[in-house]
C-alpha cells in the first residue's frame, strides 16, 4: 500500500536496506511504559486553544495541506516512515510521541510533522510541529470539513510537567483517538494528563473523511529542503541529536486494546528505507518494537 496517493509529490528512488547500526540500537531500546488506555476521560486539554489563521502560520498551514498533493519542487522532498493500520482494524489508536524543545528549524521553508497519527477513517491527525512560523507546537488537523488545523498547544514548561513523561531518555506525550459513534463517524482526541491520571479532551468533530486515504497511519513526516553547502537537507543537521520516537501504538477493536502488529499495521513505505532518500546519510531508522515502537536518529 502506498502511503497517500495524493503524493506524488515525492516520487523518490528504490529503497535500500537501512545502515546496520540502526538494527544493533533496537536491542539497546527499553520497552516504553504507556498509561492505560482505559483510564479515565475528564476535562479538557489545559493551555489547547482555537487555531487561528494568520499571516504567520499561514505557510505552516499550507506546507502540512500540501503534502497531500503533488506540488513538491525538485529540489524539496517530502517523505516519511513508519506504520500504516489498514482500515477495519481499528476504531481506537494510540500512541506516546517525543518531543524535543530543544529543537529548531533553520529553514523558514521547512517543517518537520513529527510524530503525527491518525486512524483510519478518523476526523483528525494529531501532529507534532516543527517550524519557524509556529514554533514547536502540537497540532489537531481537522479531516472532516474544516481541512486545517483547529486545535493548537504550545510545548512550554506547563505541557511538559503536564502531559509528558521520560521515554529512553527524552519527554512523551500520549495521544489517544478513538470512534465514539459509529453511525455519525464521530471521533474524539485525548491526551493523557500525568497529574490527574486521566485522558483530557484535544478535539472531537463528527462527518466524513476527507483525506481520501483509507488507512490510518503514525509516522515519521518532513518537508525538507537541500542545503547546496552539503547536499542533504538542512534539517539533517538541526536534528543531529533529535531524537523522533513513537512507542506503545495501540490499536482497538471490538473494545480491546491491542499493540500493533505486521499483521495489521505495516511499515510503509518500506521496512527498510535508504536514508540517502531522505537527505540524511546519517538517519537511522530503527524498528524498536514488532510494528509497535519506532524511532528515527542519528
Amino acid at each position: 500500500m502506498q502511503r497517500r496517493t495524493l503524493l506524488a509529490c515525492a516520487v523518490l528512488a528504490a529503497f535500500a536496506a537501512v545502515p546496520a547500526s540502526a538494527g544493533a540500537a533496537a536491542s539497546t531500546v527499553k520497552p516504553p511504559v504507556a498509561p492505560s488506555p482505559d483510564a479515565p476521560k475528564r476535562g479538557v486539554v489545559a493551555g489547547a486553544r482555537t487555531f487561528t489563521p494568520s499571516a504567520r502560520n499561514a505557510e505552516a498551514v499550507e506546507k502540512f495541506r500540501g503534502l497531500h498533493r503533488s506540488r513538491l519542487r525538485r529540489e524539496q522532498i517530502h517523505h516519511f516512515w513508519g506504520v500504516e493500520p489498514a482500515a477495519g482494524t481499528h476504531d481506537g489508536f494510540m500512541a506516546s510521541q517525543s518531543v524535543d524543545t530543544s529543537y529548531r528549524v533553520s529553514n523558514s521553508a521547512d517543517f518537520t510533522y513529527t510524530p503525527t497519527i491518525k486512524a483510519a477513517g478518523s476526523c483528525m491527525e494529531i501532529t507534532t510541529v516543527y517550524s519557524q512560523a509556529v514554533g514547536n507546537e502540537i497540532w489537531a488537523w481537522d479531516w472532516c470539513g474544516g481541512n486545517g488545523p483547529r486545535k493548537e498547544i504550545a510545548m512550554d514548561a506547563d505541557f511538559l510537567q503536564t502531559y509528558t513523561r521520560p521515554v529512553n531518555g527524552h519527554p512523551a506525550y500520549s495521544v489517544q483517538l478513538v470512534r465514539t459513534n459509529a453511525s455519525t463517524n464521530a471521533w474524539s482526541a485525548y491526551l493523557y494528563n500525568h497529574t490527574t491520571g486521566s485522558w483530557n479532551l484535544f478535539y472531537s468533530k463528527a462527518g466524513s473523511d476527507t483525506s481520501s486515504l483509507s488507512y490510518g497511519w503514525d509516522i515519521f513526516e518532513i518537508y525538507a529542503t537541500r542545503d547546496p553547502r552539503t547536499g542533504n537537507a538542512y534539517y539533517c543537521s538541526d536534528a543531529k541529536n533529535v531524537v523522533f520516537e513513537s512507542s506503545g501504538i495501540q490499536l482497538r477493536r471490538n473494545g480491546v486494546w491491542r499493540p500493533a502488529a505486521p499483521s495489521d499495521s505495516p511499515w510503509q513505505p518500506t521496512a527498510t528505507p535508504d536514508p540517502d532518500d531522505y537527505l540524511c546519510p546519517s538517519l537511522q531508522f530503527v524498528k524498536a518494537g514488532a510494528n509497535d515502537h519506532w524511532i528515527v536518529r542519528q
